[in-house]
């Protein structure tokens, strides 16, 4: 299955951050928010994020995955059912699903947005957090991806395509995030900043987009 030219892409953070990155008007890459000790609750598990500040891209030899910031092909992620869940042991947050957003932003804006600013830009087959993957920076190469797999939602036996990123380099303009998507819980939370936000991304509660 082809990717669509309109390709959305979805960036999973914690509710906490959202003032922060709305007021600088970018969603910084790992790496910087490491550097910068930039506010808010961090997602994920710690040795996967230690590796991605080291594993560097085959397609732009040089740059760490850690240097970029991730964004999946869907909503409802892997990773968004490992906090879920929150039984990892390397999980520092512990707070499940309900507190955290999906940013969407279009791969197509996106990708002229970093190529006018010389970004880098690739795309990955897998996770960008394993020990291995492919990585792709041509968009002819889209129908590499698994996109069976990435649009499924009983995604255990195809794991691995699920989790394909799209990560570009350094940070993303907020005002390339056309929509915002979240539980009840964390609306109540973002709805207020979103409202006071120029900007202002569409937002509403998804729960088409939880488990």
């Amino acid at each position: 299955m082809a990717a669509q030219s309109n390709t959305k892409l979805y960036h999973i953070v914690h509710v906490d951050p959202l003032r922060s990155i709305i007021r600088s008007g970018e969603i910084w890459c790992g790496a910087q928010v490491r550097r910068s000790k930039l506010p808010g609750t961090a997602v994920g598990t710690s040795s996967i994020k230690e590796r991605r500040l080291t594993t560097r891209l085959t397609s732009h030899p040089g740059l760490a995955v850690g240097e970029c910031v991730p964004f999946y092909f869907c909503p409802r992620s892997v990773m968004l059912y490992v906090i879920r869940e929150a039984n990892h042991p390397e999980l520092a947050f512990r707070g499940g699903q309900d507190e955290i957003l999906h940013l969407e932003a279009e791969m197509n804006e996106t990708v002229a947005w970093a190529e006018e600013r010389r970004r880098r830009w690739a795309f990955t087959l897998s996770n960008a957090g394993s020990r291995y993957f492919e990585d792709r920076a041509d968009l002819a190469c889209l129908t590499e991806i698994d996109w069976e797999a990435v649009r499924a939602t009983n995604w255990s036996a195809r794991r691995e395509g699920k989790q394909a990123e799209f990560l570009v380099e350094r940070s993303v303009a907020w005002n390339l995030i056309r929509r915002i998507g979240c539980t009840e819980a964390a609306w109540r939370k973002a709805a207020a900043t979103v409202e006071n936000d120029s900007h202002r991304s569409e937002g509403a509660a998804r729960p088409d987009w939880y488990y």
